[in-house]
């Protein structure tokens, strides 16, 4: 079963003043942070950029580590770049992460792809009941028309491509607490403060 890491990269964070990817913990963009935790585990890598000027970035950063795509729609959204990756992912079943979850647990990870067989998708769930589709395994096939169906109906959330799935496994975070026990696989990064927070957790 040949699976995938799609890593969505094409956002920009204005608190801090460049792309999301390329913000740099303890001296190393977030995107490599990512890379690699999960790089040893999947048959391919595909990182999501919104633009060429981007891709020039990327592409030098990642090398042969990751295919470097952009996106295929004008507008920007999360579940654009979701297409994108799954229109260009090889592998039967695709990890779906941003770049800026610099503690994403492999335990997790490979978890969840495993949970994905058979499945259309398998999605952490908290017990208040938001879901993480961004931090989730999909039947990269299944998933990538029920995208193309959301973005046909002008939707541009994740939650509505996984609307059109049928199938879908739901993971308790209570379950994932067995291998990632402070859950940091979910903590991201949007502000000066979350960055400062990040480099003590490695300190």
């Amino acid at each position: 079963m040949k699976t995938s890491a799609i890593i969505l990269a094409g956002g920009f964070s204005k608190r801090l003043g460049l792309d999301k990817g390329l913000v740099e913990l303890a001296g190393r963009p977030l995107i490599l942070h990512v890379l690699d935790r999960i790089h040893h585990f999947v048959d391919e890598t595909v990182a999501v950029v919104g633009s060429n000027n981007q891709r020039s970035v990327f592409a030098p950063l990642l090398g042969r580590r990751a295919n470097v795509v952009i996106d295929k729609y004008e507008m920007q959204s999360p579940l654009v770049g979701a297409a994108t990756g799954f229109g260009n992912a090889q592998g039967e079943y695709s990890l779906l992460l941003p770049c800026d979850t610099p503690f994403v647990s492999s335990r997790v990870a490979s978890l969840l792809l495993d949970l994905c067989v058979n499945k259309s998708a398998a999605i952490p769930r908290w017990p208040s009941g938001y879901i993480e589709p961004l931090q989730a395994a999909y039947q990269t096939k299944s998933a990538l028309n029920a995208a193309k169906r959301a973005l046909e109906q002008g939707k541009l959330n994740l939650g509505s491509m996984i609307s059109y799935m049928d199938g879908v496994r739901y993971i308790s975070t209570i379950v994932l607490q067995q291998v990632d026990p402070r859950l940091l696989s979910f903590f991201n990064i949007n502000t000066l403060e979350d960055l400062k927070k990040a480099e003590g957790m490695l300190r």
